[in-house]
């Protein structure tokens, strides 16, 4: 079983890094025939130079490979490993990935509006969810206990429907990817943030109360493409994520945390910061009668590189604050897990005042 788990977990790992990095430079060339190219312009934008999209292409596409390879060797169905992932699940996992890598190229190549480019999404957790994939609980920080989700089950002509799992879900999926979305600002955020929250989720898989190794290989099959990308991403960036790439990266992780076990707390614990700076940011906007997608650099990561830190400082400081945090969610309780997010919250309005006092005595 251990030389199995081994041989199934290096060999996915590594086809999916390898593929990632040798794949890249050709969808960067792609990219730039095509059209789908970053002009620096605005404020947001200081890159000085054009630069491909269309890189969660290179990460995609491997992962499909690999993924499909394992589901015809009886990795994910109980033969091999247990417990089974539903091969529905895995599906659901990569046509909902095909749908943002469709409505990336889309809004990579033509830009399009906030409202076209949200079908997309909203499509892709839709799809995940039809396929099986809902939160079917969480444990409850204020005890042992747990939060079932699966209050009623509605039946559809097509299937059914379980309230209020499935809406709950799909939110939860809407989050994570526009929480990787907005945070695509700094070459290899995004990316490294996404391997290294993979990563916890494979030890947290292998955890003995949990005992998921299929969940394990599929984890590190997902780090190993996105690290793949990585030495294309860092600074200076050879080729952005793109639209289909920054959604994917949070796609995915939502779908782990769901698949290893409703995995939440870990999964906020590791996306604390930019989870909780999407939110302020948002408010922010909102307070000021700013639309909530407008382009800016009030982020964090971006106010961080805007008081004089590099970018790749930068980023390696917020891979080292999410992976603190992630250790935490691999071995604390679940209470403990609440009382460091809400470390990370105080933290969080901390630095957003350090700020607020550092601007009004600029003016």
């Amino acid at each position: 079983m251990d030389a199995t788990f081994g041989t199934f977990l290096l060999a996915g790992s590594a086809f999916a890094f390898l593929g990632a990095l040798l794949l890249t430079p050709g969808v960067a060339a792609l990219a730039r025939r095509t059209g789908a190219v970053d002009h620096p312009a605005g404020e947001r934008k200081k890159h000085g130079r054009d630069v491909p999209l269309l890189g969660g292409l290179a990460i995609f596409v491997p992962l499909v490979v690999v993924l499909l390879v394992l589901i015809e060797k009886g990795v994910f169905d109980g033969s091999i490993f247990n417990p089974a992932i539903p091969t529905r699940a895995i599906i659901g996992l990569l046509l909902g990935g095909a749908i943002l890598m469709i409505g990336g190229y889309l809004d990579d190549r033509f830009n399009l509006k906030p409202a076209v480019q949200f079908l997309f999404p909203l499509a892709a957790a839709l799809t995940a969810v039809a396929c099986g994939i809902h939160i079917p609980y969480v444990r409850s920080p204020f005890g042992d206990g747990i939060l079932s989700f699966e209050a009623a089950r509605i039946a559809l002509p097509f299937g059914s429907f379980l309230w209020p799992a499935d809406p709950l879900t799909v939110l939860w999926l809407l989050v994570l990817m526009y929480t990787t979305k907005f945070l695509d600002g700094l070459d290899g955020l995004v990316t490294g943030l996404t391997g290294i929250a993979a990563i916890v989720m494979f030890f947290v898989a292998l955890r003995p109360e949990v005992g998921q190794t299929a969940t394990a290989i599929l984890a590190m099959v997902i780090a190993g493409a996105f690290l793949g990308f990585l030495p294309w991403n860092w600074s200076p960036a050879r080729v952005f994520l793109g639209e289909g790439g920054s959604l994917f990266a949070g796609f995915v992780i939502g779908i782990l945390a769901v698949i290893s076990g409703s995995k939440v707390a870990t999964t906020l614990l590791v996306l604390g910061i930019p989870l909780l700076d999407l939110i302020g940011v948002i408010l922010q906007r909102v307070a000021h009668r700013l639309p909530p997608t407008r382009g800016d650099r009030s982020h964090l990561h971006f106010r961080l590189v805007d008081a004089g830190m590099s970018v790749p400082t930068t980023v390696l400081s917020l891979y080292a604050i999410a992976l603190v945090f992630g250790l935490v969610g691999l071995f604390a309780q679940t209470r403990t897990k609440a009382v460091a997010f809400v470390v990370l919250v105080v933290l969080m309005i901390s630095v957003a005042a350090s700020f607020y006092r550092s601007v009004r005595h600029k003016h």
